[in-house]
């Protein structure tokens, strides 16, 4: 093994792409593990399979929603850009970045960089 998983994935992060690892018989696996050599990038489109809201003591509520991708695997992250109590399971989202971090966006809504941008 040449680069841990964690590093490929965080490389492919770096470039705005979410990756994730096939099984031999080209199931989608996620999160990175070793033994698994096969990489894709997903097209970051998802639908909302589960979706709570944390109420810290002393911050904001924020959204924790379990995203089914389009390519078949799921994970954990959390919907931006509208209130956390209007993030409804079956909603479709698709990816955005936060410093490198997979969080999601309402499908329909428009697109907004999380990246900042150098001014010439």
């Amino acid at each position: 093994m040449d680069r841990s998983p964690a590093d490929v994935f965080a490389e492919h992060a770096r470039r705005g792409e979410l990756a994730y690892q096939v099984d031999d018989e080209g199931r989608p696996v996620f999160r990175p593990r070793v033994g698994l050599e096969a990489w894709r990038v997903s097209a970051g489109l998802g639908t909302v399979y589960a979706t709570t809201v944390a109420r810290p003591r002393d911050g904001e509520p924020y959204n924790v929603a379990l995203v089914d991708l389009d390519e078949g695997f799921r994970m954990m992250s959390r919907v931006r850009g509208i209130a956390p109590e209007e993030v409804a399971i079956g909603m479709r989202v698709r990816l955005a970045w936060e410093d490198e971090v997979p969080v999601f966006e309402e499908e329909t809504a428009p697109r907004q960089s999380s990246r900042l941008r150098l001014q010439d």
